[in-house]
């Protein structure tokens, strides 16, 4: 069984595997993925434009902007919002975006560095202090519009994002309120695999091969890839959570021809310092600033969001959704409750 989690791990969220990316050439064929692609429809009282600003490492991030168009306020709450890990701007922080905006929000939804229209060589690749900088660069910008209340930013993080998100507000004081959904810690993944099943041995095993691959990658001049962290084809004797990603990322229902986790794959020294690099040690500096995490009752990352919950300082309010699985939250309006959402970035952007 350990063995076997620690496989999953390593294929959903290192993508340190060793096999050429294979081409989804049915997804290819089958689904809509030109350029402009987004997996929602644009509400009617929305508009969305394109923006890009700088990260503190220089790099540029491209994200879109989200705002209602017919505010009720001359100066508007903001939110800034990334996740899940491996996905687009055009996928589920999109959404959330949109629906935000209708609710009367400017947001902003961001690719991260080295990832979707983001700059950043080499591609697909991760970091602990990059990823939460990207947080605090979406404030940077969101503080500039002329449109924008800048002491009322808050953030939004989904799945892995949502662990990266908790890491900017705790140090980045201009923040006023969090919400993360199905979040995820990332690191604590990378470095421990789910429920930390991974013992010293089993770490440092992959570690001996990521560092192996640093030497063929320095030789050859650029990264090497491994496998897209989800399947091509379900056989049918996947775990759930694998069944449930293939759902999301790999059907018509998600799929983007520039997120990872749909069409692409992890340079495969990604993990290298993830696992090295754990975050939330000061989750309880967020406080006197409210959290709300979301998980679903029957997410497999659910544990994530509990022991985050524990850890934190008051304010904080943990919310299962019934009945929910981890994907639910990307995309599923009946499933995301952002009326609760709207309800607490009012209450809390004062």
């Amino acid at each position: 069984m350990r063995i076997t989690v620690f496989i999953a791990m390593s294929v959903l969220v290192v993508g340190q595997t060793f096999a050429q990316k294979k081409e989804s050439i049915q997804n290819k064929k089958n689904m809509k993925t030109e350029q402009e692609h987004y997996t929602f429809q644009l509400n009617d009282k929305v508009t969305r434009q394109k923006v890009s600003f700088k990260n503190r490492y220089g790099i540029t991030l491209s994200g879109d902007l989200y705002l209602p168009k017919n505010p009720n306020e001359k100066l508007l709450p903001a939110l800034a919002i990334s996740g899940p890990f491996g996905a687009v701007k055009e996928q589920s922080s999109g959404l959330y975006a949109n629906q935000m905006a209708e609710r009367g929000y400017a947001v902003l939804a961001f690719d991260p560095s080295y990832t979707g229209e983001s700059g950043g060589e080499p591609r697909n690749i991760a970091s602990s202090d990059i990823n939460t900088e990207d947080f605090s660069a979406s404030v940077d910008f969101l503080g500039l519009q002329k449109n924008v209340d800048r002491n009322k930013i808050g953030i939004i993080g989904i799945c892995g994002f949502g662990g990266f998100a908790l890491n900017a507000v705790a140090i980045d004081k201009r923040i006023k309120a969090i919400a993360t959904t199905s979040m995820y810690d990332i690191p604590r993944a990378a470095s421990k695999g789910y429920y930390d099943k991974v013992n010293l041995e089993e770490r440092t095993k992959i570690l001996e091969q990521m560092s192996i691959q640093r030497w063929k990658d320095a030789e050859a001049g650029t990264p090497e890839y491994g496998n897209c962290p989800n399947p091509d084809i379900i056989k049918g004797d996947e775990p759930q959570f694998v069944k449930d990603y293939y759902d999301y990322y790999k059907t018509a229902r998600g799929f983007h021809k520039r997120s990872i986790n749909s069409n692409a794959a992890w340079a495969k020294t990604n993990g290298f310092s993830l696992m090295n690099m754990p975050i939330l040690a000061y989750i309880k500096e967020i406080s006197p600033r409210p959290i709300l995490i979301i998980a679903g009752e029957n997410a497999h990352s659910r544990y994530f969001s509990e022991d985050i919950y524990k850890a934190a300082a008051e304010p904080k309010e943990l919310l299962i959704i019934a009945d929910a699985v981890h994907v639910d939250l990307y995309d599923r309006l009946d499933k995301i409750p952002f009326d609760k959402l709207d309800a607490f970035f009012k209450n809390n952007l004062k």
